[in-house]
């Protein structure tokens, strides 16, 4: 097929790009003219492992090519994809003004029938705005409008698209039905379901499952909470909860909240889709109430640690991104506790393995940034773990007491083993667990 992408964000650019991975021929238009110039000469813009391979072969066999403009490239496209941002206002919907504003541009230049597809995620109700505006000036024979929520995590996101676990695909068209499902067809051979549905329950889907995972993440870190003021440990109680089928073992590991581009935004746009319905959705408000405290638990940890007064203490710093295996820092929990150290007088020194050019962006020189992780831990008073790279967790122990002041560690994502932290001689404070005190001279801090 001739499929065009508008938008060459996360999911834009995996969409493209594995699209035409399966012999489609795509086209992917975005307003950033050096962005696109950049893609046109093989300079893939955003960390995603797995994709540079799709992205270079496709240009060189050309199946993948980009464009500014929009006539161009639409030119002869069955199926459109709006991959276009959705970012939350200040009220916490969803912002559909580039969505709508394409698909006004769209019904200028549109001749043959072509579907429309929200793949961005958008509240219950846009696939009819987006129709009504396309109908303003084209006839309703030539077009339909299609939504197709994406499930794509960052880090996986090409093996989530190129054997996803489900499709979802909501449009009351038998014809656009029909195209979709012809598009999908060789991403599910093994079995996997192509959901058909109405419009507006496929636009709910992918709000509701998100928001249900970040149900699920708030929940645990409450455990966690709880687990550290009765003397339990939150790894056991996890293992004995994802053993229950009916639970499972997936996103039930506390840390310092979630963040990234879906779950904050989704979760906001759910609730204030429910208040705009009347509703009082109460278990959302929670979610985000604790994962907001939950984000600065960290920073409240080496505070109160520090005696309160952190004004003359460096703090390394591993992990950036708000995951491993991304470059993404959109509401990383390293963002604000960086803010809340900075704002009590704390240095801090970082290293991330792909997100640092981003966080030098939002710091500056306010924060210094290391070669390698071993480099960030030099006269440091402490280290804080913020993301769980696979690179941070079977460090030279030894190595990092060498280099830090004292041997202390402050891990938000529970990424080393308790017994080997108190072999080694650290104080160690996880997410849940019991503090290792194995550093004797912490019993009368250090200022």
């Amino acid at each position: 097929m001739n499929i065009s992408v508008i938008g060459t964000g996360y999911v834009g650019l995996v969409t493209g790009t594995c699209f035409a991975e399966t012999g489609n021929n795509v086209t992917c238009v975005d307003i950033d003219a050096a962005k696109v110039e950049k893609m046109k000469n093989g300079v893939i813009p955003i960390f995603e492992p797995g994709l540079e391979v799709l992205f270079h072969r496709n240009i060189k066999q050309n199946r993948l090519k980009f464009t500014t403009h929009l006539a161009e490239g639409i030119k002869d496209a069955e199926i459109i994809f709006l991959a276009l941002p959705t970012p939350p206002g200040e009220d916490g919907s969803a912002d559909l003004s580039y969505v709508l504003n394409s698909a006004r541009d769209l019904s200028c230049i549109i001749d043959n029938y072509t579907v429309i597809v929200d793949k961005s995620t958008v509240p219950v109700g846009t696939a009819e705005k987006v129709a009504s505006v396309l109908a303003e000036k084209l006839d309703l024979s030539k077009f339909d409008v299609v939504s197709n929520p994406e499930f794509l995590r960052e880090g996986v996101a090409v093996q989530d698209f190129m054997k996803p676990e489900r499709v979802v695909i909501g449009t009351s068209s038998e014809k656009a039905g029909d195209l979709m499902r012809k598009l999908y067809q060789p991403f599910v051979r093994q079995g996997n379901p192509i959901i058909f549905m109405d419009e507006r329950s496929a636009e709910l889907t992918k709000y509701a499952a998100n928001s249900f995972l970040a149900t699920k993440i708030s929940f645990m870190n409450e455990i966690s909470n709880l687990c550290e003021r009765t003397g339990a440990n939150v790894d056991h109680v996890r293992k004995g909860m994802g053993t229950d089928s009916r639970i499972g073992k997936r996103f039930l590991f506390p840390g310092v909240g979630y963040g990234g581009s879906c779950f904050p935004k989704d979760v906001q746009a759910l609730a204030k889709t429910s208040k705009e319905h009347d509703y009082d959705f109460k278990i959302l408000d929670s979610v985000m109430s604790v994962n907001a405290k939950q984000k600065l638990t960290i920073a409240d940890k080496m505070i109160s640690y520090f005696g309160n007064d952190i004004s003359n203490t460096t703090i390394a710093m591993w992990g950036l991104a708000f995951k491993p295996n991304t470059d993404d820092i959109r509401e990383a929990p390293a963002i604000y506790t960086i803010e809340k150290l900075l704002e009590h007088g704390a240095k801090i020194q970082v290293f991330d393995p792909e997100a640092m050019p981003n966080i030098k962006e939002i710091f500056g020189d306010k924060i210094s940034f290391a070669e390698n992780q071993y480099e960030a831990l030099k006269n440091a008073d402490a280290l804080a773990i913020m993301t769980e790279w696979n690179v941070f967790r079977t460090p030279d122990f030894n190595f990092i007491k060498s280099e830090l002041k004292y041997p202390i560690v402050f891990d938000g994502r529970n990424i080393f083993d308790l017994d080997i932290m108190e072999e080694h001689g650290f104080y160690y404070e996880s997410i849940g667990r019991p503090t290792i005190n194995a550093f004797e001279t912490n019993k009368t801090k250090i200022n």
